[in-house]
Parts: structure tokens; C-alpha cells; sequence
């Protein structure tokens, strides 16, 4: 096992994508571990119209490739396709393995990866995902009573 990184970032959409910039400019030099789906739910997204910086909105997956542009600047490394399938907090440093059977270790552990989108399971629904059916990323993020 190679040294222990400053920084894995688990999770590559908004959040992930935006500790990877902050971690990267600070000389971190953040691995940040995909997942599957990269970008997150705001990647399967089209008109994003509430992000600050963009008066006339952007589309969901030009502003990931932004934000992963970013990063990568920053020297931010990104571990395509693979996900965590065991974490080690049981000693330092902490210990991730992913799907491939790697195991990296890092002083500081962030996890963004994100919560599925709800949906109702209507006949057709991801056929029309994009065309009149749509998940809002920002679903999960309101309280609950």
C-alpha cells in the first residue's frame, strides 16, 4: 500500500466536486473516489437555473465538467468507475478498499456521495426521464416533520 493521502473524497457530484477544489487548493491533493454514477444526480440534470454565476442557467452536466475541470486544476485526482465497498476507521490512517480490490489510505476521509433520487415508479418513467418526467436534486435536501 502506497503513503497515506492527505484526502479521499468519496462522491463526484456538487459536494464532492466542491471538497475536491477547496482540498485541492489548499495542496491537499485530493484522490476523489467517483462512484458509479459520476456527477451525481445533478448530472442526469438539464436546465439548472439557481446556481449562482449563471444568470441564464447551465445544464446539469456542463456544470459538473466544470466543477471537475476545476478540480483537476487544483491537482485533484479522480478514480474513475469505482466505488468504496469498505471503509476502516479503526485505526490511523484511515483505510478505503473499492470495488477493484484497492485499498488506499488517507489522514482525512470526506463522504459526499448523495442520495438516490425518490421516485414514484410510474409505467415509463425513465423512458420519459428528461421528456415531461424529472428528479430535482435538490428533493432530498428538505427537512422532514
Amino acid at each position: 500500500m502506497e503513503d497515506p493521502r492527505n484526502v479521499i473524497i468519496l462522491g463526484s457530484g456538487c459536494a464532492g466536486l466542491t471538497a475536491a477544489i477547496y482540498s485541492g487548493r489548499a495542496g491537499l491533493k485530493p484522490l476523489v473516489i467517483e462512484g458509479l454514477e459520476f456527477g451525481g444526480q445533478l448530472y442526469t440534470t438539464t436546465d439548472v437555473e439557481n446556481f449562482p454565476g449563471f444568470p441564464e442557467g447551465v445544464m446539469g452536466p456542463e456544470l459538473i465538467d466544470r466543477m471537475k475541470a476545476q478540480a483537476e486544476r487544483f491537482g485533484a485526482e479522480f478514480l474513475s468507475y469505482q466505488s468504496a465497498t469498505q471503509l476502516d476507521f479503526t485505526e490511523r490512517p484511515i483505510k478505503v478498499t473499492t470495488g477493484g480490490d484497492e485499498t488506499y489510505s488517507c489522514h482525512a476521509l470526506i463522504i459526499a456521495t448523495g442520495a438516490p433520487p425518490k421516485e414514484p415508479g410510474l409505467p415509463h418513467e425513465l423512458e420519459l426521464r428528461g421528456h415531461r418526467v424529472s428528479t430535482a436534486p435538490t428533493s432530498g435536501a428538505r427537512g422532514t416533520s
